[in-house]
This record gives structure tokens, sequence and C-alpha cells, in this order.
């Protein structure tokens, strides 16, 4: 083993959650933030809640209102080009209709 490339290991590091959790562990790090653990996690506390940190729900759902909107836009526009192509093109196909 080569000596001095090894990182620090702190064998009472602290973990410190949002919820006020705190916990010791080993790690290369002195203290560490968590958005979850153990005692706020959904899965281990049965409770449903959306952990969103970055916001990521919101800006799905404004893609979606987005989508919602083209997609009536493009459908007027396939309903209008419809029409538009049931009409007679030339003089020769207006004359032969009637």
């Amino acid at each position: 083993m080569k000596a001095q490339i090894h990182p620090q290991y702190f064998e009472k590091a602290q973990v410190i959650c949002v919820c006020g959790n705190k916990f010791t562990t080993g790690s290369t790090q002195e203290v560490i933030h968590v958005e979850l653990c153990s005692n706020c996690h959904p899965f281990y506390t049965g409770e449903q809640r959306f952990v969103d940190s970055a916001s990521r729900i919101d800006k799905f759902q404004k893609k979606q209102e987005v989508a919602k909107v083209h997609q009536a836009t493009a459908v007027k526009k396939k309903e209008e080009q419809k029409k538009r192509d049931d009409a007679p093109k030339t003089l020769r196909e207006m004359l032969l209709q009637s």
C-alpha cells in the first residue's frame, strides 16, 4: 500500500439530518449533512410525502401544461389543414365538382 495517498478517516463522523436527527458513523468527512434519514424517510415512517428539494415536481407539472396547450393547437391546425384539403384547389377542380 502506498503511503500518503489515502484520505483521512474519521471514526466518529457526525451525520446531521434536516429533521434534527444526529448519529455517528465512519467517514472521510468529519460532518455530513443529509436531507433524509431513517427517522424521517417515508419508507421507514410509512408516511406519504414528497421530498422535492430541486422543485422537480413543479417543473414536470409546468411541462405537462405546456404539452397540453401545444397538443390542442396541433389538433386545431390539423383540422384547419383538413378543411383546406377538402376545398377545391384549382379552377378546373371547381368546375368539375359542380
